[in-house]
């Protein structure tokens, strides 16, 4: 009897973890902006990087969304999201948090939200090729995340402010860029794979306006571009502020929710129904019929 108990509360444990696990994921990518420095400034007597610890209401935790931690465990979603992932940098407030609350108000019925910060600072589009850290990395992380359930929606892609310094680097970002995606969605299994990419708003040399224009000119199935041109920076001319982080985060969500069909179905809320449906009808009556029946036994 109290092994048919052990079992009816290790099969009520499960469902409860199963609750846990998110049923959209969407992948974080690219360098600095992406990665999130917003609040964060040089402090002018010794240099240091220090983020303001100042996060929006727009950027606040949600029970609903998590994310994946560099020791590859969901856990819930707070700024600054790539804390362990860019870590010989100072992370503040990116566009994530800002996207994933966005769509939960927008669409109530979404639900849970994952994501899988893969964004490191001042790095260029030729460290993200194929068989290199960048992108083994992120190969790695998005597989894990989809072991346990859960459907890819979208890649997030902001990066470029490095291949602004060199004029070889600039003229060849888009077939490098070109060539990223594609072997991504090959290497994902997912060859229409949706990725919303932002056009720079700042660089780190005088050749912004051909990234921008390479940017812009991506002509692959599937890919957006959203422009952050205009938006508030940093004192250091390169690097979004947090209203700015905010605002473009609003951005993604509104050209994720565009590129979806209306109305928005998610298939996979009935596996969370299912379990719910299952505890209340079986899991549950059983539960209370062992624990009645134990003191008699």
């Amino acid at each position: 009897m109290l092994s048919l108990l052990f079992l009816v509360l290790l099969i009520q444990a499960n469902l409860s973890m199963s609750e846990q696990l998110p049923q959209n994921i969407f992948i974080l990518a690219g360098q600095s902006n992406m990665a999130g420095r917003g609040g964060v400034v040089n402090n002018t007597k010794n240099g240091i990087a220090s983020w303001d610890g100042i996060v929006p209401v727009q950027c606040q935790p949600n029970p609903s969304i998590l994310r994946l931690s560099a020791s590859l465990t969901w856990v819930q979603a707070h700024e600054p999201l790539h804390a362990d992932i860019d870590y010989n940098k100072t992370n503040g407030v990116g566009p994530g948090m800002s996207f994933a609350n966005a769509i939960l108000t927008k669409v109530p019925n979404f639900g849970s939200i994952g994501l899988v910060p893969c964004a490191m600072g001042g790095t260029s589009i030729s460290e993200w090729a194929k068989g290199g850290f960048l992108y083994d990395q992120l190969v790695r992380r998005t597989q894990f995340a989809l072991q346990r359930g859960g459907v890819i929606r979208a890649m997030l892609w902001y990066q470029g402010e490095s291949d602004t310094q060199i004029r070889e680097d600039a003229d060849a970002y888009k077939g490098r860029l070109d060539r990223f995606f594609i072997d991504l969605r090959a290497d994902l299994g997912y060859p229409t794979l949706p990725i919303i990419q932002v056009a720079l708003a700042s660089g780190e040399g005088p050749y912004v306006e051909i990234v921008r224009n390479a940017q812009l000119g991506i002509n692959l199935p599937n890919v957006q571009c959203v422009d952050a041109k205009g938006l508030p920076l940093e004192p250091d001319r390169v690097h979004l502020t947090t209203p700015a982080q905010v605002q473009l985060g609003q951005v993604l969500t509104d050209a994720f929710l565009q590129s979806l069909p209306s109305p928005i179905h998610i298939a996979n809320n009935s596996c969370r129904r299912f379990s719910n449906l299952m505890f209340h009808f079986l899991i549950g009556p059983l539960l209370r019929f062992v624990l009645f029946i134990v003191p008699f036994t």
